[in-house]
Parts: C-alpha cells; structure tokens; sequence
C-alpha cells in the first residue's frame, strides 16, 4: 500500500450502515474467490474491488467492496447489510477451509469530500491503526472513504451521510436495504457497469445464471436513476404513460433533492413517468466509480 493517509481538509463524518467483515487465515483468498461474484484472484494485495454474494439463483444477497489487504487477508466492506447475518451465512460454506470470518466491531467507515490523500482508484492506502483509505472518486465530486478504528475522528453528520448516500446513487451503487435482498441479478442492477462481477472466472453461486444472462444477451432490465420531487419509497412501481413500467430498488434524499434508482426495461419509451400519481423525471447516470 502507498504510505498512511495524513488528515486533508474539511471533515470527515460517520457512514452509518457501513460494517466491515473479516476473512483471515491460508484459505481466506480460495474462499472468496469461490463464493463471490468477482475475480478475487485479479487483486493484488492493497488493491479492492466491487463485488458481492449471490444466491444459486444469482440474485444479490449483499453488496460489498472487497478488499484485498495480503495474501491471507480480505475486508468486506458492506454498506447496507447485516454483518452478523452473512458472517452466519457464509460460515456454512466454510468445510475444512482455514478461514476465519468475523464482523470487525472495531472499525468503522468515514466519509470525506475532498480528493484522497494517496489511494487512487483501486489501490488503497494507510493501514489499520490509522485508517485504510479508498478513492471513491468518479464523475461527481471528490470523495474518499477510510475504515479505520471506531474511536476515530469522524463526527456524526446526517446531513452529509445523506448527502454520500444520494452521491452512491448518482454513480449507479445500489443501496439495498433488507426489503431488497436476493430480489435482483446484477445486471438487473447494472453492476457491469461498476465491474462489480465477473463472467469468466471459475464457479461460485449463481454464476451459471449470470455468465449464461451475459453470452446469450438475455438482460432485458437494468438501472434508471429518478429524480422525484418528493421522497421516494422503496418497493414502488415506476409508471410510465399509465402501466408499470419498473420497481425502485434503492432511494436516498438530501434536502430537498430526491433520488432513487428504479429497475426498468433497457428499452422504453421516453417521458410520462410518475410515482405515486407524481411526474418524475430520468437523468443519466454519472460514470467513474468503477474499479
């Protein structure tokens, strides 16, 4: 990793939800590479990537950035799900693999507007003791993330929490609350476009399903972002011209500025969308938060 991260401007704040899980021990990078959905074996220590756990039937069960800090060590970062459910859950898959999977009650994650200190793109920087940070920058503004102990410098910030929530949705990450677990295939989700999966890497749960979705250009849904002039529910129908048209898998406000990412048909015609009897209007989405 490059060198510890020094303090930048302005202030970092609280992310809640974001919890970080720990893989550790000779099996930990075997493991990972044959449960979730991207190429593990692509990282190279100090590097991270978008990926996430599927069910057989390739829907998502969590999001994550996964982070590959050594050989035999992997953070996962979640920024919606219960910590303590998956750790149960992915512990019965362990076997005989040496692997330990523990919630890391320690550390948390805090957002920063301003450009990174030294991560850039998929290489991370600092270490545990005083943060590990993440270059979260893509089309919108500067952001970095840094996990680092709980005790950190980091103040509650609701106002700017919600703020890095709508930002997340502005570049195509889906927050998926409880409501939205194993609903979605990735590419419903539209997660090529953060490279958050992989099509050619060996098996893991619900790949059949996504490699199969991806050579027979089968995806027939993916993400529209939403701009509404009020707050948005998750789980309700997107109309268009008076039918359904989708359904909002994520929504995030920040004063007055609503948004939500809606699961639509690739193909449709434009204009007369509405929620809940409100006109609403589709703007694009903001690229660069790949890795």
């Amino acid at each position: 990793m490059h060198d510890n991260p020094q303090p930048s401007s302005g202030q970092a704040f609280a992310l809640p939800g974001h919890r970080v899980i720990e893989l550790s021990g000779r099996d930990a990078a075997t493991f990972a590479q044959a449960q979730f959905m991207n190429d593990v074996n692509a990282l190279a220590p100090g590097q991270w990537q978008w990926s996430g756990w599927l069910t057989p039937k390739g829907r998502v069960i969590a999001l994550m950035a996964l982070l590959r800090l050594a050989d035999e060590r992997i953070w996962l970062l979640l920024p919606d799900a219960d910590p303590e459910s998956v750790v149960t859950a992915l512990k019965r898959f362990l076997f005989r693999s040496k692997t330990t999977i523990v919630v890391r009650d320690d550390l948390r994650a805090f957002g920063h507007y301003a450009a990174p200190q030294a991560a850039v793109g998929a290489t991370l920087a600092g270490e545990e003791t005083t943060g590990v940070e993440l270059d979260y920058r893509g089309d919108g503004d500067a952001r970095a993330l840094r996990i680092a102990p709980a005790q950190a410098a980091g103040a509650e910030d609701p106002v700017q929490a919600a703020r890095w929530a709508l930002d997340d949705l502005r570049h195509g990450l889906p927050r998926l609350g409880p409501s939205q677990i194993e609903q979605w295939t990735p590419q419903q989700l539209s997660l090529e476009r953060l490279r958050a999966f992989s099509v050619k890497k060996g098996c893991y749960p619900g790949q059949e399903i996504v490699a199969r979705t991806h050579f027979l250009g089968k995806a027939k849904r993916g993400l529209a972002l939403i701009e509404s002039p009020h707050s948005v529910a998750v789980g309700a129908e997107l109309r268009s011209h008076d039918a359904v048209l989708g359904t909002i898998a994520a929504s995030a406000s920040a004063g007055d500025r609503h948004l939500a990412l809606a699961v639509a048909p690739l193909e449709r015609a434009e204009g007369g969308l509405s929620l809940d009897g409100h006109a609403v209007a589709e703007i694009a989405l903001l690229d660069g938060l790949a890795r």
